[in-house]
């Protein structure tokens, strides 16, 4: 118990500290086919391209223990193409929605005409159209963009940021928020328990109390002695808590695991799961909103390909093919420590579009959730530290195991042995007793030790002849 506590004299330490796993970030983006067509409002036809593969390296600073059993620190992530294990390179050109003019759309659909006629204007002089054609790297870390400026000259605050725009571009180098966890040095049942999170106990992005709350770990490590049930981490990703369920016991290259996957009510609807009513405004189920913690922007996340959505989304584009074995998430833990050994964490993001009355360059489109790009962050405990692991917890128990039932087939010899020597002794001495009835029906002879006897005999017997 001692070498799973946040304790930097305890063996797991420096694997929290300094991750040794190798962790992977996979990209795949949806090109979309017939842009012309869906301006006109035709059903898009999308493409996958990739995997895109990253290198990610995650590290721990601003390490801080508190006297109350806490310790927090910040994590950061760096990124690095992999170009050897990715299918395509950065510098390919993929043609997707404008995300910043599409997303700016939606969002200034309730403003006065004459704001959306003046922006209309202003995306016609900067050549602003409803999709475009960038680099992988360009989507992924950013480009400039004159429109960023030009919009918030328009409508001050509708776009909080300045510089360049990406989808990624906060995600390297940087960290995902001051975490404070319980060390487990008192109670090993709360260890990496969430304490707070930017020094908060629950999030304002949802519409309810339990929407809002931060539940379960940071989702790197559990607490151990883990049941088949369920478990939960915060996600500032996905702006929340998530809990996944117990779908079967397996192991890892010899070591046991726990495999828990995502329920199908992670991101149903208010309407099919009242519990996530705090999601909402929801659509179909299968996709959540998280416009509140992504700048009001008309963002989306989901399971890949709409996996375990509603069949509506998967039949309003072309090109989708949800499957478990490809877009499914899950995680194998080690259930006596609460260590992952293999996991694939797989989102995707998508961008609700439409028709905009007064920005001409929306055109006719339909109202589509339509994918931007999923990922895949998937890692796996290997080389020396799989080693040491199976070792300290699979063998050498094992091993010990084994010594007992030796031991025990030893020991059953000499019981009998020690059982059978008991009883003949306990029968002889039986034997020996004058109050056993062999000895008591048994007439006594006549012998050296019985003249008495004898000689009464031997009167008897004159007596008779007299």
């Amino acid at each position: 118990l001692q070498n799973v506590r946040i304790d930097p004299s305890s063996i797991s330490f420096s694997m929290w500290k300094d991750i040794p796993v190798p962790f992977y970030m996979s990209v795949y983006f949806f090109e979309v086919l017939n842009p012309k067509e869906v301006l006109k409002g035709a059903k898009p036809v999308l493409n996958q391209r990739g995997p895109y593969v990253y290198r990610e390296f995650r590290y721990k600073t601003n390490i801080t223990f508190h006297d109350n059993d806490t310790v927090s620190f910040l994590e950061y992530r760096q990124l690095f193409f992999q170009p050897h294990l990715s299918n395509g390179s950065e510098e390919e050109y993929i043609v997707v929605p404008n995300i910043m003019m599409m997303g700016a759309a939606v969002m200034m659909e309730n403003l006065p005409n004459f704001v959306k006629l003046v922006l209309s204007g202003a995306l016609a002089g900067l050549k602003q159209q409803a999709f475009m054609n960038r680099t992988v790297g360009e989507i992924m870390w950013g480009y400039e963009d004159p429109l960023i400026d030009t919009i918030n000259a328009l409508v001050p605050g509708l776009i909080p940021f300045k510089g360049k725009f990406g989808l990624f571009v906060e995600l390297n180098n940087s960290n995902s928020g001051l975490f404070t966890v319980n060390t487990g040095m008192k109670n090993i049942s709360q260890v990496h328990m969430v304490d707070s999170w930017n020094g908060l106990k629950k999030v304002n992005y949802w519409r309810s109390s339990e929407c809002n709350m931060i539940n379960g770990t940071s989702g790197e490590m559990w607490p151990p002695f883990m049941s088949p049930t369920s478990l939960e981490f915060y996600s500032p990703d996905a702006c929340r808590s998530m809990t996944l369920v117990y779908e079967q016991s397996g192991k890892f290259k010899g070591v046991p695991t726990y495999r828990f996957v995502a329920p199908k009510t992670l991101f149903a609807n208010g309407t099919d799961y009242p519990p996530n009513e705090g999601f909402c405004p929801c659509m179909q189920s299968g996709i959540q909103n998280v416009s509140t913690c992504r700048m009001n922007a008309p963002m989306f996340i989901s399971h890949p390909h709409f996996y375990n959505a509603d069949p509506v989304l998967v039949n309003a584009v072309e090109g989708l093919h949800p499957n478990k074995d490809e877009h499914a998430l899950f995680l194998d833990v080690h259930p006596m420590t609460g260590i992952p050994m293999n996991c694939s964490i797989k989102l995707q993001l998508n961008l609700y579009i439409k028709q905009v009355s007064g920005i001409m360059q929306t055109g006719k489109i339909k109202p589509v959730v339509l994918p931007l790009l999923w990922f895949a962050e998937s890692g796996s405990i290997e080389g020396s530290v799989l080693k040491q692991f199976y070792n300290n917890l699979v063998l050498i128990p094992s091993l010990l195991d084994y010594l007992q039932y030796i031991f025990l087939g030893l020991s059953v010899p000499l019981i009998i042995s020690a059982a059978v020597l008991m009883a003949k002794s306990q029968r002889t001495a039986a034997e020996k007793s004058p109050l056993h009835p062999a000895a008591q029906s048994k007439p006594p002879s006549s012998s050296e030790t019985t003249p008495l006897l004898h000689d009464a005999g031997a009167l008897s017997q004159d007596d008779a002849e007299a």
